[in-house]
């Protein structure tokens, strides 16, 4: 079994977030799974915020996702790829 996974870190979220969601909203049909994170409520929210995507698909689709991802400003995008042998 093997599972691919997609962490990427904002450090600036709400300059880059209207900018990430077009990405993921264009390569969509890639994520199974996604989990956002962010520090913070109300008007104690955080400049930063974490994406956790699980992936399906071409390797290929997904390193063009990522890379996409990583030409943002304040966005860094890193591709886990996690094997169990059975």
């Amino acid at each position: 079994m093997t599972k691919n996974i997609l962490i990427i870190l904002l450090g600036k979220r709400k300059e880059s977030a209207v900018n990430v969601q077009k990405i993921l909203t264009q390569w969509g049909c890639l994520i199974k799974t996604r989990l956002g994170i962010h520090d913070g409520v109300m008007e104690n929210c955080s400049e930063s915020g974490l994406i956790i995507l699980d992936l399906v698909g071409e390797n290929e689709k997904k390193e063009e996702f990522t890379r996409k991802l990583n030409l943002l400003s304040g966005v860094t995008a890193k591709l886990v790829e996690l094997s169990i042998d059975n």
